[in-house]
């Protein structure tokens, strides 16, 4: 039951970026950002700079959470990249109303699908990695680190890529990040494997 939960959280995180986000080409979250800047700064392909942040995050994680928790992640990753290309290779004429409504719809589901995630003890990988770490030691929500680190990166992207393409992909992580701590703070006593159980015992 975890891993359907933890499959439905993926899906939905990759339906997001790929019929919601990427066709305006907003990045979901910072290690699209540091893929951005190390592309920027090394002249090293975009693709290979963010395969390149996720696996630095996820020795991290191997050593910090624990190799369920790692195991699950690298699960998460797999299932919403294979969501973001089966969609984007085969429903890439999806008509789109308005940049807005599809970065508030977008958000909303993306917020949904990270927060379901954490919630069955894994994540989707990137700066989601780093911000659970520093959450877990100062006892913080984990979308309000979330939004303080990727807003960090977005800022430093805005000297490299379009202001406006950084100011939406902002609003995206305040909606995002506030719909992940209502996801992560909801009292669910039905179902006792949908607990915070990304801790650490």
């Amino acid at each position: 039951m975890v891993y359907s939960f933890l499959l439905l959280g993926a899906i939905m995180q990759g339906m997001a970026m790929s019929i919601f986000l990427f066709p305006h080409s907003i990045p979901s979250g910072g290690a699209a950002g540091i893929a951005i800047l190390v592309n920027h700064w090394f002249h090293l392909p975009l693709g290979f700079s963010l395969w390149l942040s996720n696996v630095v995050f996820l020795v991290f994680a191997l050593k910090y959470f624990g190799y369920t928790w790692t195991f699950r992640t690298i699960l998460a990753v797999a299932a919403t990249s294979m969501t973001v290309t089966l969609i984007s290779t085969t429903f890439n004429n999806i008509p789109h109303i308005h940049i807005l409504l599809d970065i508030a719809v977008g958000s909303v589901l993306f917020g949904i699908g990270v927060g379901i995630l954490i919630r069955t003890g894994a994540s989707s990988g990137g700066m989601v990695i780093p911000a659970l770490m520093i959450a877990t030691y100062k006892n913080w929500s984990p979308g309000k680190v979330m939004m303080g680190i990727n807003l960090l990166i977005f800022l430093l992207t805005s000297f490299v890529i379009d202001y406006k393409i950084v100011f939406f992909a902002v609003i995206c992580q305040l909606i995002s990040t506030n719909v992940i701590d209502l996801i992560y703070q909801l009292k669910i006593y039905s179902t006792t494997f949908l607990t915070p159980s990304w801790r650490r015992k």
